[in-house]
């Protein structure tokens, strides 16, 4: 991604994302290998919101589906920062990812990463310490909460919750105290009373709730905007976009086909996501809590740009992008 990389690569903090010159100077995409076949690579978390990826993965679905034209390869990411970078590098050329570390890096490359399909919508929740005093939003004041990560879709709501009941972050002049930490360590953080409230992505919310100590302030429907917001979304290099739109177009169709699968047998899909969960981070899910997260969140691709949009305004408000895009500047979803 030859422009892309000239804006934004000589300011990155690459922690370790390009191996090699070889590895990031591919134009458009990862190049080809010597028999000709075309290099495709993929990012994605291993969580329950990135499913399709997860069961794609799984089932070498795509592997299967360009087996005479493309080499693919999976790449693992635990943050949306660090897998953009790999983009801005030119070592991914799809990616899953959050809609608002997507919207970011939109903005900071000028249109250059586009979004292309929706993958999953809500599964958050806010919880509150059973002993934090939290019986109504309106409680929230003067109160600690607990964030995946600043600038992430998950803070973006609270933001959005605090401003509708009139609150403020101490950052911003008001009372309420934001921090960002690891989903991991917020189950202690509830547990120890550092903090009174936490707004995490399943399947942590239904551990932290599971665990004894926090109950459900706002669930899955009532987070932002009734549950119907993306919670990730499917990103792609305007030059590969560019330069593959079949590709694309086929990779958005086994995208497609995965939903339909995970809708129509869900049970299954659970087992193959726990598997990979499994198998990246070297620890399953206990059974009931993914059922508990899966009935959260909705799987669907169709992209819900007013959402998406909306996450823009707030992202400007809040100062973590420089502007609002145009629309037209953000998704692309016609492949010629």
């Amino acid at each position: 991604m030859k422009k892309l990389v000239k804006k934004l690569i000589a300011g990155m903090l690459l922690a370790g994302v390009c191996a090699s010159a070889a590895a990031c100077g591919a134009k458009g995409g990862g190049g080809e290998d010597a028999s000709g076949r075309t290099n495709v690579r993929i990012a994605y978390f291993p969580n329950i919101t990135h499913t399709q990826a997860l069961v794609m993965k799984n089932q070498k679905t795509l592997e299967e589906k360009w087996k005479d034209q493309c080499n693919v390869t999976w790449t693992s990411f635990n943050a949306g920062p660090a897998e953009m970078e790999a983009i801005f590098a030119g070592e991914i050329d799809l990616g899953y990812i959050g809609p608002v570390p997507a919207l970011s890096a939109n903005v900071k490359s000028e249109g250059d990463v586009q979004i292309i399909s929706n993958t999953t919508n809500a599964g958050a929740v806010f919880l509150k310490r059973k002993d934090s005093g939290i019986s109504s939003l309106s409680d929230l004041a003067g109160k600690k909460i607990a964030v995946p990560q600043m600038g992430n879709t998950q803070h973006l709501c609270l933001l959005n919750i605090l401003s509708d009941q009139g609150l403020k972050t101490v950052d911003a002049g008001g009372d309420v105290t934001v921090n960002a930490s690891s989903n991991a360590d917020i189950l202690n953080l509830i547990d120890n009373g550092s903090v009174d409230a936490a707004l995490v992505p399943e399947p942590w919310g239904t551990t932290i709730e599971n665990n004894g100590n926090a109950d459900i302030l706002l669930d899955y429907d009532e987070v932002f905007l009734e549950g119907n917001y993306p919670t990730a979304v499917v990103v792609a290099s305007r030059d590969f976009i560019k330069e593959h739109p079949e590709l694309v177009k086929q990779f958005l169709e086994a995208h497609e086909e995965a939903a339909l699968y995970i809708n129509e047998h869900m049970e299954q899909a659970r087992e193959i996501v726990n598997t990979e969960i499994e198998a990246t981070t070297g620890k399953a899910i206990d059974a009931q809590v993914i059922e508990s997260a899966f009935m959260r969140m909705t799987v669907d691709t169709a992209l819900n740009k007013e959402a998406i949009m909306k996450f823009a305004e707030i992202s400007k408000n809040e100062g973590f992008i420089s502007k609002v895009p145009e629309e037209s500047d953000v998704f692309t979803t016609e492949f010629n």
